[in-house]
């Protein structure tokens, strides 16, 4: 058993009923602790529609929310500051994100694996239908 940090594409195709997606997102949770970085959970209201409300929150309540704590944000300064001396840009969400998933010790589960360049963060891609595949 392994817990899972979910970015908010996941999310947003699980929202969506993407093919794959809420079968992804029941497969993880099953018998796995799943959290969400705050700054997804920002992400995912800010986007939703009104008739989505109840659906949303219902799924967004279904995760462990890690909060924007000092040592979070201090990790996602540190990554953003370490890679751009080495030219690549992190977006601050995409940093706060890497960093509540090492934080909590838990593999990133993303849409967007090139975002999340660090090697010590486990990263599986999930493609079009809900396939995951660890980053190697």
């Amino acid at each position: 058993m392994s817990d899972y940090l979910f970015d908010s594409g996941i999310l947003i195709r699980h929202l969506r009923d993407q093919i794959g997606y809420p079968e992804l997102v029941d497969r993880l949770t099953d018998d796995a602790e799943a959290y969400i970085s705050a700054i997804t959970r920002l992400e995912i209201v800010r986007g939703m529609q009104e008739h989505e409300r109840r659906e949303t929150f219902d799924l967004l309540d279904s995760l462990e929310t890690i909060p924007m704590t000092r040592e979070i944000a201090d990790l996602a300064g540190k990554l953003i500051r370490s890679w751009r001396m080495k030219g690549v840009i992190l977006g601050d969400a995409d940093a706060i994100v890497a960093a509540s998933a090492l934080h909590v010790g838990a593999p990133l589960v993303t849409t967007n694996a090139r975002h999340f360049p660090m090697p010590e963060l486990a990263v599986f891609q999930a493609d079009e239908v809900g396939h995951l595949t660890p980053r190697v």
